[in-house]
């Protein structure tokens, strides 16, 4: 393999990147080889270490390098509650408020039947058994406020809503510390009609 193709290599690579394009990558690239080998050594080592360790919890879907996760074995989180989102991304944004102390189920995705992507790639039946285990009490529907994620929503709670759970959807509203002239409209909408 050249040098130019081991260059353009890595610039494709950087480019699976979410955001990233093509004079991004090569910015990257760039300064990883001109200014820190080290780091570029360390960022190849540490990707390597978490493809070949990092999976999914057998309990939640987050990802972990145990079977189940710390948070799914924490005996100080509340088992009544599970709280559903889209990513495990999503989860750790839910963890850091520090304002939920309950147990989640991480889809790793959501519907989007124009993609394929469809219940069962979701894994709905894996969450409707673990919602079903007799200890869940609410299901806190968490998922993006997107047209797939009010859809995944919807279906979620159709599935569930026979099962004697209660279920709650994360409120919209008006953002904290923002003055309502500079706040969107659909947002203003939502939060009057989500008002309490």
């Amino acid at each position: 393999m050249s040098n130019a193709n081991s260059l353009d290599v890595l610039i494709q690579a950087l480019r699976r990147l979410p955001g990233v394009g093509v004079k991004s990558a090569s910015r990257m690239a760039f300064h990883l080889l001109q200014h820190d080998r080290a780091g570029a050594q360390a960022l190849a080592q540490a990707l390597q270490v978490a493809a070949d360790s990092v999976r999914h919890c057998q309990r939640c879907h987050t990802f972990t390098q145990a079977d189940i996760c710390g948070t799914c074995l924490d005996p100080q989180r509340d088992a009544s509650k599970l709280c559903v989102v889209e990513t495990p991304a999503d989860q750790s944004a839910v963890e850091r408020t520090g304002a939920y102390r309950g147990l989640y189920f991480v889809l790793m995705g959501k519907l989007s039947p124009l993609d394929g992507i469809g219940p069962k790639e979701i894994g709905l039946r894996g969450l409707f058994e673990r919602a079903s285990d007799g200890l869940v009490q609410e299901v806190i529907l968490a998922t993006n406020f997107t047209a797939e994620g009010e859809a995944t929503a919807h279906v979620i709670s159709e599935g569930l809503k026979t099962r004697g759970l209660r279920l709650t959807r994360l409120a919209r509203g008006v953002p904290v510390g923002s003055e309502l002239e500079y706040v969107d409209l659909g947002t203003i909408a939502h939060a009057l009609v989500d008002r309490r």
